[in-house]
Order: structure tokens, then sequence, then C-alpha cells
């Protein structure tokens, strides 16, 4: 396998994409953070509102202002452009319920890299 490319050891292996996995990973992480499911305080990631009135589903997270670019590949960046144009059919009422409505065809269109 050492003479295949990344891309064809994903596809033959039937694998996901480390981009993929880094994504959902983030997206749990923001869930579990999101509704007190660790000893973290939200505030220090995202600003939230949780307001129905908006196209989407309710529970939309914004990035504080910053005027660094230092946070650019910050945990809070990477997740937030994927958090907010998560469909409203996504289920949040569980954390397993919301790990089993994020199928990777719903993450592949953010991803460069994707073979499954």
């Amino acid at each position: 396998m050492k003479h295949l490319t990344y891309y064809q050891r994903l596809s033959k292996l039937k694998l996901e994409s480390l981009e993929l996995r880094r994504l959902r990973t983030d997206l749990l992480f923001a869930y579990k953070l999101l509704f007190g499911m660790l000893d973290m305080n939200v505030a220090d990631f995202f600003i939230t509102d949780f307001n129905n009135a908006r196209r989407g589903h309710c529970y939309k997270l914004y990035l504080p202002s910053c005027k660094s670019s230092i946070r650019y590949s910050y945990f809070a960046n990477r997740v937030i452009r994927v958090w907010k144009s998560l469909s409203d059919d996504i289920d949040f009422t569980s954390y397993v319920a919301f790990k089993q409505s994020l199928a990777g065809v719903i993450l592949i269109k953010f991803c460069k890299v994707y073979f499954m």
C-alpha cells in the first residue's frame, strides 16, 4: 500500500479522511460544550443566541470579535462556519442522536478530501 497515494489508500480501505473525522469531532465537542456536558464556559469560545425565529436550527453560535489573526485556526473558528450551516433536520435532542445525525454525507461539502 505504500505505493498508493493518501486518497487511494482511503478509498481502498473505505476510510474517512482525517479532515472529515476532525470536523465531526469538532462538532461533537461544540455540542458537549453548548449543552453543558463539559465543565467549561461556553462564553470563552462562542456567543450563543437561541432564537427560533431565524432560518435553520435554533442553536446559533457567533464568534466574539478578535483583531488578531492568531485565532484563525483555533477550534471556534474551525467549527463556527459548519455549525451555522447545519440544517434544521439535525437532531439536537441528545448527544447520541446528534452524533448519528452527523452523517458523512452532510459534512462532506465542508471537506477538501473525502473518501468513504
